[in-house]
């Protein structure tokens, strides 16, 4: 058996759940899509065998194209969230490679359009450098950027950068958060789903009120609870600082694109809210950031859509060369 055989096996791995899907042809979307809970699986093999004896008949595929939520190195991977670890190896399959889950988004990008796509701002991206960055289970962020062969797309764990303050409540929030015992908050402290319920929590002790233990899933429903409000508020203008700094950092002109599992529910309030505002809202570079479009990707799977691209692209050039 070979990496010329298809199927091919693609996957999006995160610190919750681990999406898995099969490529037919080179160039196809993922089919056979299932989501496994990570929690149910010891291992990430374990998950891998469970998926293609539960939900691909039992397919032995010629090669493998996983994303994964955390630092990737050569052939070993280690989640950010969560405890699986390991090498690509010891899945068995003839060809596999790793990408960090945002290194495939970032491949994605030239392969969404349409009603995969909604605008949070600015003109409509165009070509050239492109940023890609989300709050789900952890704060991702990537890049993409065009050479003479094609797309390059560039890991990073950007989410760990330092939390973007910048009005006075931030600040607020920020020392409450450093009371309680955290001394150096990051941007994915706040600006991630459980960063979600750490902002509740802050907001509570700098507006000195007492507030239930709520869920992410709570806090973006609770629309007439007004600490919940003001929470999706906050972690909206933050947001749009964040974004501005890595459009900034990467020379992103090509676009901005917000991805993640908090947003895709929030889409309107995104809109509604300080994020774009946030996003151009810089005393030497407001012009520049002005003319970067920003975007929410609302595509089912997209970083399955990246890693099958990814496998279009390399996998056969590698083997060959």
């Amino acid at each position: 058996m070979s990496a010329f055989d298809l199927p091919w096996l693609v996957a999006d791995i995160g610190g919750t759940n681990a999406r898995f899907g099969l490529v037919t042809s080179p160039g196809a979307r993922p089919s056979n899509v299932a989501v496994l809970p990570g929690a149910d699986y010891p291992t990430l093999p374990d998950a891998v065998a469970a998926y293609l004896a539960e939900h691909a008949g039992g397919v032995r595929p010629g090669a493998a194209c996983l994303a994964l939520a955390g630092p990737i190195d050569g052939d070993h991977y280690r989640l950010t969230n969560s405890h699986w670890a390991g090498s690509i190896r010891d899945l068995g399959v003839p060809y596999a490679r790793l990408l960090n889950d945002f290194e495939a988004l970032a491949v994605s990008l030239p392969h969404l359009a349409g009603d995969e796509l909604v605008s949070l701002g600015g003109p409509a991206p165009e070509h050239g450098v492109k940023a890609v960055l989300g709050p789900g289970t952890g704060l991702g962020v990537g890049g993409l950027v065009p050479t003479e062969r094609g797309w390059t797309a560039i890991p990073g764990e950007g989410g760990h950068a330092t939390v973007p303050v910048f009005e006075p409540r931030e600040i607020e929030i920020v020392r409450a958060m450093q009371s309680q015992g955290l001394p150096h908050v990051v941007a994915e402290h706040l600006l991630s789903g459980p960063g979600l319920v750490r902002l509740h929590r802050a907001l509570a002790l700098v507006n000195g009120v007492t507030a239930p233990g709520l869920t992410a899933s709570d806090i973006v429903a609770r629309v007439d609870d007004s600490l919940c409000a003001e929470t999706v508020e906050v972690f909206c203008g933050m947001l749009g600082t964040f974004a501005g700094n890595v459009a900034l950092t990467l020379g992103a002109r090509g676009g901005v694109y917000l991805a993640g599992g908090v947003l895709p529910r929030i889409v309107e309030r995104v809109r509604a809210s300080a994020f774009r505002t946030r996003f151009e809202d810089n005393p030497d570079m407001a012009a520049y950031l002005s003319e970067i479009g920003t975007v929410l990707i609302v595509a089912a799977q997209p970083g399955m859509t990246g890693a099958a691209a990814w496998l279009s692209q390399h996998a056969r050039t590698e083997l060959v060369g």
